[in-house]
C-alpha cells in the first residue's frame, strides 16, 4: 500500500472537485452489461466530462456505451457528476451526534488559534468507504466527548459544492483524509495527516493521546493534564497531601494507554486530579499494596489512601468509579450568575439520600400524579384517537403496575370507567374526579405531590419528570415480559410491539416537550417494526433511552450532578460490559437479567412513599390532610390544586366530615349519577303504575241492572 493511501484514504480519489469520482461504480456497470472496451473507466469519465465542458467539441466516438438501456445511463451520469447542491448525503448531524460538524465557513476559525486541538475528518458523501466509516467516527466522537476541552473530533464534507474550495485549499486527494490541528496555531497549516496501520477506533483513539503528547511547548491544550508520567517519589508526596480534591494515581505499564484515557475522561470534572505512573518501582508497588496493573490508587481529601476494586481493569470501569465519587461533578458548561438570598431560598430543595441500585416506588406515584393530574389535565375533553390512546394507556398501567394496592386499585377503577363508557367524547374533569377520589372510596389513594427520589435533581427543574417517565415506560416493557398473563383479554396479549405501540402513542398525542416526542417518533418509525418478542422489546426501548442520553449529553437541560452516560453503568452492573478491541460494548444477555431484576416488584422500596395516615383518616378526594414521608417535616403544597377548571381551594380542602348542604361539595360525576338514579327510578315507578292500573282493570267486577 502506498503511503498516500495510508495516510489519506484508500478507496475514493478526487481532485477534490465534485467531478472525481470512485471508478468502481463505472466497472461495475461495465461488468454487468457485459461489454469489454479498451478504454479504462476513467477514460469514460473524463470523455464525459470534457463532451460537458464549454467550448468543447463534441467528437463522434464508438462505444458501447450507446447500447445500454436508459436506467444504465441515468447511472453513470449520476456517478460521473457527483451529488448535486443539495443532495449530498449528511453521514454526521450537528446537535445529534457528537461529532463537531464544520464547513468552509466555521473550518479555519474552529482550527485557528482554539484553546483544545483538533482532528478533522474530511471525506465525501458519496464515498463507499466514508459511508461505511461513519458510524466509528460517530462513535469515537461520543467515546471521547468528554475530551472536548483537550481535542475535539471533527468532519467536513468536500462533496458539498460550498466546500469544495476549502478541500482544496487544505489539500484533500483522498477520501477520507484525517488531520490533526494543535492548539493555538496561529498560522495558516493544512494540519499534520493521520499516520497509523489502521483506522479501527481503539487505534485513533491512542494516536489521538500520542498527538497530544507530541504537540509540546505553547500549543500544549490549557484544560489538558500532562499526560507523562509521575516519578515514584512524586507518589509518596501525593500520599501525605490532606484536604484537597481527590488524587486518582493509574500505575500501569509504559505501553498503557489506560491511566492516560482515564486522565482525559475526567477533564471535565471537578474535586478530581488524575495522575499517571509506571510500575518500574515494584517495591513502590508493593508499599502501596498495588499487585498488578492497571490499578487505580485512591488519595481521598481525608487522607486515607487505598486500592480501589475494580471488577475489571478497564478504562470505563476506573472512569465510572471516579465520577461516583461523593464530591465529583461535572463542571457547569458556564458559570451562571450569584443568585441573590432570596432567590437561592426558592430553590432550594431537600436532598434524598438513596441507593442507586433500587427502583423507588415514590418516583413511579410521583410520575402518575404528574401525569394524571398535570400533563393530561391540560386537555379540556377528550375524544377520537387522545380517549383512545388514553384508555389503552390507562389499560396498560392497570395491568402492569407493580405498584402499592391503593394505587393499582385506583388504576383498576379508571381502567374498569373508561373501558364502560358509551361516550366517544368525555371532559377531563370526570377522570380527575375520579384520580381524586371524589367518592370516597375506602383503600384508594394516589400521592398528591411529586417527591422525586432516584429522579431528583440538583436544581427543581432538572431531572424530575421525564426521568421518572423514562423508569416508568421500562417497568412496564419488564413486567409485560415478566406477567404476560396479565394482558389477557386486552388486546394487547401476544403482541410483542403493543406495549411499545402504546407508549409511543402517549408520546406522540400527550407528551409535552413536542420535540422530544418527535425524536421518539423517529426512533420508533425507524425499528420498532424489527420487535419479535417481549425480549426484544425491553431491550429496544433500553437502547433507545441510551440514544436519548447520548443526544443530551452536554445539553442546558443535563444535570452536572447527574451527567448523561450508557446505563447500566459498570459498578451497577460489571457482567453487562465487555470490551472489543479497545471499545466497551454490551453483553446484552447480561443487560436484560439486569433490567428484568431492576426493574421487578421486588427491587421496588417504598422509603419516602406519601402514606394516607389511615384509609377511614382521609381528607377531602381521598387524600390525607397531611402526608409526611419518612425525612420530610409539615404537609406539602397540594399541586393539584392549581390546575385550570377546578373548584375553589375553600371548597376542596373541606373535611370528609362535612355534610354536603343542597348538593354543594358534590361533583360533575357525582351529579351524573344523581340524575341518571332519579331518572331510572321515575321510570321504574311510572312502568309500575301503569302496570298496577291495567291489573285493576282486570280485577274490577261488573255489575249489571237485573232484567225486566
Amino acid at each position: 500500500m502506498r503511503a498516500s493511501e495510508l495516510e489519506a484514504g484508500p478507496a475514493c480519489a478526487g481532485t477534490g472537485a465534485k467531478g472525481g469520482a470512485c471508478a468502481a461504480p463505472v466497472t461495475e456497470l461495465a461488468r454487468v452489461k457485459g461489454q469489454r472496451s479498451a478504454r479504462t473507466p476513467n477514460m469514460a469519465v473524463a470523455e464525459a466530462a470534457a463532451a460537458r465542458s464549454p467550448g468543447s467539441r463534441a467528437e463522434p466516438v464508438s462505444s458501447p456505451r450507446a447500447e445500454w438501456p436508459p436506467w444504465v445511463l441515468v447511472l453513470l451520469a449520476a456517478t460521473v457528476a457527483g451529488p448535486g447542491p443539495g443532495r449530498a448525503t449528511q453521514l454526521y448531524r450537528s446537535g445529534e451526534d457528537a461529532v463537531w460538524v464544520l464547513d468552509s465557513g466555521s473550518v479555519r476559525g474552529a482550527t485557528a488559534n482554539s484553546s483544545a486541538a483538533w482532528v478533522v475528518q474530511f471525506y465525501s458523501s458519496w464515498c463507499g468507504h466514508c459511508i461505511g466509516y461513519a458510524p466509528t467516527w460517530r462513535a469515537l466522537a461520543e467515546d471521547v466527548r468528554d475530551w472536548a476541552a483537550a481535542i475535539r473530533v471533527a468532519a467536513l464534507d468536500c462533496a458539498e459544492e460550498k466546500n469544495l474550495e476549502v478541500c482544496r485549499t487544505y489539500d484533500i486527494h483522498f477520501y477520507p483524509t484525517f488531520r490533526y490541528f494543535k492548539a493555538f496555531t496561529k498560522e495558516f497549516t493544512p494540519g499534520e495527516n493521520f499516520k497509523g496501520a489502521d483506522r479501527e477506533l481503539q487505534t485513533v483513539r491512542r494516536n489521538m493521546i500520542d498527538f497530544l503528547q507530541n504537540s509540546l511547548g505553547g500549543a500544549w491544550p490549557p484544560a489538558c493534564p500532562l499526560l507523562e508520567p509521575v516519578p515514584p517519589h512524586d507518589v509518596l508526596s501525593l500520599c501525605d497531601s490532606q484536604g484537597g480534591p481527590y488524587v486518582a494515581v493509574m500505575f500501569e505499564s509504559n505501553s498503557s494507554y489506560v491511566g492516560r484515557e482515564v486522565m482525559l475522561d475526567m477533564v471535565p470534572y471537578e474535586n478530581m486530579l488524575v495522575k499517571r505512573a509506571l510500575d518500574s518501582d515494584g517495591a513502590l508497588l508493593k508499599k502501596l499494596g498495588v499487585s498488578s496493573v492497571p490499578s487505580c490508587y485512591l488519595i481521598r481529601p481525608n487522607g486515607t489512601c487505598s486500592v480501589i476494586n475494580i471488577a475489571k481493569p478497564l478504562r470505563s470501569f476506573f472512569s465510572s468509579y471516579l465520577k461516583s465519587l461523593p464530591g465529583v461533578r461535572k463542571k457547569p458548561l458556564s458559570q451562571p450568575e450569584l443568585l441573590s438570598r432570596e432567590e437561592e431560598s426558592v430553590g432550594t430543595t431537600v436532598w434524598r439520600e438513596f441507593d442507586r441500585s433500587r427502583l423507588y416506588t415514590a418516583d413511579l406515584e410521583s410520575t402518575l400524579h404528574y401525569l394524571l393530574r398535570v400533563e393530561l389535565a391540560s386537555h379540556r375533553s377528550l375524544e377520537g384517537e387522545e380517549l383512545r390512546t388514553l384508555k389503552d394507556f390507562v389499560t396498560l398501567v392497570a395491568k402492569l403496575f407493580p405498584g402499592r394496592p391503593t394505587v393499582t386499585r385506583l388504576l383498576e377503577l379508571l381502567q374498569e370507567w373508561l373501558a364502560s363508557l358509551p361516550l366517544d367524547r368525555i371532559p377531563y374533569d370526570a377522570v380527575l374526579d375520579l384520580v381524586n377520589n371524589r367518592m370516597r372510596i375506602s383503600g384508594v389513594f394516589l400521592t398528591n405531590q411529586v417527591q422525586w427520589v432516584g429522579c431528583q435533581g440538583s436544581r427543581p427543574e432538572l431531572r424530575g419528570y421525564p426521568c421518572g417517565l423514562w423508569k416508568l415506560f421500562h417497568t412496564l416493557t419488564v413486567q409485560a415480559r415478566a406477567y404476560p398473563e396479565a394482558l389477557s383479554g386486552t388486546g394487547f396479549e401476544g403482541a410483542p410491539q403493543a406495549v411499545l405501540q402504546t407508549l409511543r402513542r402517549y408520546i406522540r398525542t400527550f407528551f409535552g416537550c413536542r420535540e422530544c416526542g418527535e425524536h421518539f417518533e423517529e426512533m420508533a418509525k425507524d425499528s420498532l417494526e424489527a420487535v419479535k418478542t417481549p425480549e426484544q422489546a425491553v431491550l429496544w426501548l433500553w437502547k433507545k433511552h441510551n440514544i436519548v442520553n447520548s443526544r443530551l449529553a452536554g445539553q442546558l437541560s443535563e444535570d452536572p450532578r447527574f451527567p448523561k452516560a450508557p446505563w447500566p453503568t459498570p459498578d451497577l452492573c460489571p457482567a453487562c460490559h465487555e470490551e472489543v478491541k479497545g471499545l466497551d460494548s454490551w453483553d446484552e444477555g447480561q443487560v436484560l437479567l439486569f433490567l428484568q431484576q431492576y426493574y421487578s416488584r421486588a427491587n421496588l422500596l417504598d422509603t419516602y412513599s406519601a402514606e394516607p395516615r389511615g384509609l377511614g383518616q382521609e381528607g377531602h378526594g381521598g387524600h390525607p390532610s397531611s402526608l409526611h414521608p419518612p425525612d420530610t417535616l409539615g404537609p406539602q403544597p397540594l399541586l393539584w390544586e392549581n390546575l385550570p377548571g377546578r373548584a375553589d381551594s375553600k371548597a376542596r380542602l373541606e373535611p370528609a366530615s362535612t355534610v354536603p348542604f343542597l348538593g354543594v361539595g358534590f361533583s360533575n360525576l357525582d351529579m351524573s349519577l344523581c340524575v341518571l338514579l332519579y331518572v331510572a327510578s321515575s321510570l321504574f315507578l311510572m312502568v309500575m303504575y301503569f302496570f298496577f292500573r291495567m291489573r285493576s282493570r282486570r280485577w274490577t267486577v261488573k255489575h249489571y241492572p237485573p232484567m225486566v
